[in-house]
């Protein structure tokens, strides 16, 4: 069977689909949002992060390394991910354990595996298992393989995608999913541009595909002051959506739980600063889709309205 790079399996989770849930991360995405709260998921290869707090400055690392990724300056270790190449020979000779590895190689098996364990719950609950990431669709291959054996298995499979993958790639896996939970980021393609480094044609294009085909899709809006936050924002989705013939939307609030990581994978955290009321954009948006669309409105806030 196929190997991916999976950095996490997060069991019992309720957010990301229907009933109880396991999610597994895959590495690797083509977006490289300011506000994205899995930095280490951008990446498809094995990263090597340094706690600081942890490290005695030795060198080992740096003199065990084969690739001469690992450098010493300013009393900081830098590990350069282009010439790394996730061997993790530095993890073992570490002898503080100050390094540690986002990523690992892992079979389909393996996964299947850990999600038959709670087969029993996803069954009770109305569950299954969903595919997060980065983007899910960036290891196609593995992806492919790991949804058809737990289909065999008639386990529930669900994928957080960006929609931002390949036409014949999205078509190929996305009618494999008995839900698509679709992130739309912005409406505009230049705003969009600006807050995740790709313009949302291609999102689009594969969005209005998947409606076309019938697909069950739930878009999910990351509501992110400065960016997306406002009234008028929430009107130019709503023209958007109401433009594809979709009818049902879920905000997800704005939150920085990835800050820390930021600072283990030595980056700049850009929404460090940044605070926002969560309820006023979450009011503006629910008059709008209350009075003058008829939508139905999902909300990561607690709010849910049905036959509007």
């Amino acid at each position: 069977m196929e190997n991916g790079i999976v950095f996490n399996i997060q069991k019992f989770s309720i957010h990301d689909g229907p009933g109880i849930r396991t999610t597994v991360f895959l590495k690797g995405c083509p977006l490289r949002c300011q506000w994205c709260s899995n930095p280490e998921s951008q990446l498809k290869q094995i990263q090597i992060v340094w706690k600081q707090a942890d490290c005695i400055q030795c060198q080992s690392c740096v003199n065990i390394c084969p690739k001469h990724a690992i450098s010493l300056s300013e009393q900081r270790i830098q590990i350069d991910p282009r010439q790394c190449i996730g061997c993790m020979q530095c993890l073992s000779f570490c002898p503080v354990h100050a390094l540690s590895n986002e990523g690992e190689r892992t079979s389909v098996q393996k996964i299947i595996d850990i999600c038959l364990q709670d087969k029993d719950f996803y069954e009770e609950s109305g569950g299954g298992v969903t595919i997060s990431g980065g983007e899910g669709m960036s290891q196609p291959a593995f992806l492919e393989t790991l949804v058809i054996q737990l289909q065999k298995r008639q386990i529930h499979t669900a994928i957080e995608t960006t929609g931002y993958v390949p036409q014949q790639t999205f078509q190929q896996l996305a009618p494999l999913f008995d839900l698509l939970l679709f992130d739309i980021k912005h409406y505009d393609s230049q705003k969009h541009k600006e807050g995740t480094s790709v313009p949302n044609e291609r999102i689009l294009r594969n969005l209005q595909w998947a409606v076309s085909k019938g697909l069950t899709i739930l878009p999910r809006i990351p509501v992110i002051p400065d960016f997306n936050s406002t009234a008028a924002d929430a009107l130019g989705f709503v023209r958007l959506l109401q433009r594809l013939g979709i009818q049902r939307v879920q905000l997800l609030p704005f939150h920085q739980f990835g800050e820390n990581k930021y600072e283990l994978l030595q980056r700049p955290y850009l929404y460090k600063q940044k605070r926002v009321s969560k309820i006023t954009w979450e009011t503006e948006a629910l008059h709008i889709y209350l009075w003058c669309f008829s939508f139905f409105l999902y909300s990561s806030w607690g709010f849910l309205m049905n036959d509007i």
